[in-house]
């Protein structure tokens, strides 16, 4: 169970990285230096924005219940 669930965080962890490089920078930094091509594309779409941001709270939601769950199996 615990390897399980550890395996789910790593994952949700990558792609937390990913997804959160990949929005669309209010300035500079990060996301525009490795999602400035990508999201310069879809710029103007605000439904592919709006499902980003779904996917990434998705993602962050799956990320904490991993980290709970862990603590949870893992105390003495």
């Amino acid at each position: 169970m615990e390897i399980g669930i550890s395996i789910a965080l790593i994952l949700a962890s990558l792609l937390m990285i990913l997804l959160v490089l990949l929005h669309k920078g209010k300035g500079g930094g990060l996301s525009d230096m490795f999602g400035g091509g990508f999201s310069s594309n879809f710029g103007g779409s605000s439904v592919v924005e709006r499902n980003l941001d779904r996917l990434t709270v998705i993602t962050g939601v799956v990320w904490f219940v991993c980290i709970i769950a862990l603590g949870l199996l893992l105390r003495p």
